[in-house]
């Protein structure tokens, strides 16, 4: 104690060191600082979140499938067309003087038919009718002069004239039939004039179809995307003239890597912003997952639906997709760090009396910074977040905000 107050300073260095050795004795004897974190109780939620696009479903040329000139072109790029709305007018004059010519050659042969059986039908009848009595005129005359020429009343040649006039009599009867015949509903006349009024139906048909090609329409309701005509040009059939994005349901694409295959299901939802417009989010729908994978990148095509697409997206915009693949209100998570793999087990050290202990633990929902442990430790428990501490060492827990 003397030496102690006659040399204070040296007191004070040894009382220092002296209690840095106790202080590093205890430190030793109570084990390592580690960072620790509680086992607790609430939600999570595991997203995956893809770059992807939209997709357009369908893009239409349009062309014209005959050649003329454009007179008018009725719309614009950007502009919403319908179905069959017309979109460009070619110049109809020379259409237009042929279909006159096809109904007029249409007319005419509707007449001829007409007349096949309206008027010579008739009058071929008539001349039957005729026939008929004529060759049974002459019978009756022939048979009267045979007899005569029996009896000796006339001479040969009288016989001879009369025989004559009967077989032109049946010669006349045959042909008058044979007319009617052929002017009859299956007789080849009426299937002639038949034919030729089929023919000018046809080449009517056809310049009307002409005339209608003439002008070009919409075949799907859709937007202008490319417009590459102009009043006054020339087009023939195979020059695309507009670039139409049919109207639909939207749809986005998206390559996913492989390796979230298992989280994936179909009508899972997603949550989805564009890179030009960050701040507006959309929902969409996982329906189609791609039965391959592309080697190259080791991914798979995943496609989405959108219910109600907002008005700025267009065809080809990046879009990021969060799908999100599981959700639990209440689980018991630990930071993920805590959690140990070997060998396709799982556990995490846990610290009960001062020191670490290994639990194994059945694992569920997992994100990059939690994972739901459906079995092994309760609620409250604290694991062990630092790395390479041995099993049964003692620690000293010094708790993170986790």
């Amino acid at each position: 104690m003397n030496w102690i107050r006659q040399h204070p300073r040296l007191g004070l260095f040894a009382v220092f060191v002296l209690g840095v050795a106790v202080f590093g004795v205890t430190r030793k004897v109570q084990g390592p600082s580690v960072a620790v974190a509680r086992a607790v109780v609430g939600p999570i939620q595991h997203a995956i979140v893809v770059s992807g696009r939209v997709e357009a479903l369908h893009r239409v040329e349009i062309g014209s499938v005959i050649t003329g000139r454009a007179e008018k072109v009725l719309v614009v790029e950007g502009a919403a067309v319908k179905a069959g709305q017309p979109l460009i007018l070619l110049e109809t004059r020379e259409l237009e003087a042929g279909l006159a010519q096809a109904r007029a050659a249409e007319a005419s042969a509707r007449a001829r038919l007409a007349t096949v059986r309206e008027l010579n039908l008739p009058q071929s009848n008539d001349a039957v009718v005729q026939a008929e009595a004529q060759f049974q005129f002459a019978e009756k005359e022939y048979a009267r002069n045979r007899e005569l020429h029996g009896k000796g009343f006339i001479a040969e040649a009288r016989l001879q004239d009369v025989e004559r006039q009967l077989a032109v009599a049946k010669s006349q009867l045959d042909a008058a039939r044979t007319l009617v015949k052929a002017q009859n509903a299956s007789g080849v006349q009426a299937r002639e004039a038949a034919a030729r009024s089929q023919e000018a139906v046809a080449a009517r048909e056809l310049a009307e179809s002409k005339l209608a090609q003439a002008t070009l329409r919409a075949s799907v309701p859709g937007t202008v995307l490319v417009r590459e005509v102009e009043p006054g040009d020339i087009v023939s059939p195979g020059k695309r003239l507009l670039v139409l994005e049919s109207a639909g349901e939207t749809r986005l694409t998206a390559q996913i890597d492989e390796k979230n295959l298992p989280s994936l299901k179909i009508g899972q939802p997603a949550l989805v912003s564009s890179d030009a417009f960050p701040d507006r989010n959309f929902q969409a729908t996982l329906y189609y997952i791609s039965p391959g994978v592309d080697v190259a990148r080791g991914s798979v095509e995943a496609r989405f639906q959108v219910p109600e697409p907002p008005g700025y997206l267009r065809a080809d915009m990046t879009v990021s997709i969060s799908i999100d693949v599981a959700r639990k209100a209440s689980a018991l998570t630990v930071p993920a760090e805590a959690v140990r793999e070997s060998g396709g087990a799982r556990s995490v050290q846990v610290v009960r009396n001062g020191r670490a202990e290994s639990v194994k633990v059945e694992t569920g929902v997992r994100t990059s910074a939690r994972v739901e442990i459906t079995s092994g430790i309760n609620e409250g428990e604290t694991v062990v977040l630092t790395r390479g501490i041995a099993v049964g060492a003692r620690v000293r827990p010094g708790e993170v905000d986790r």
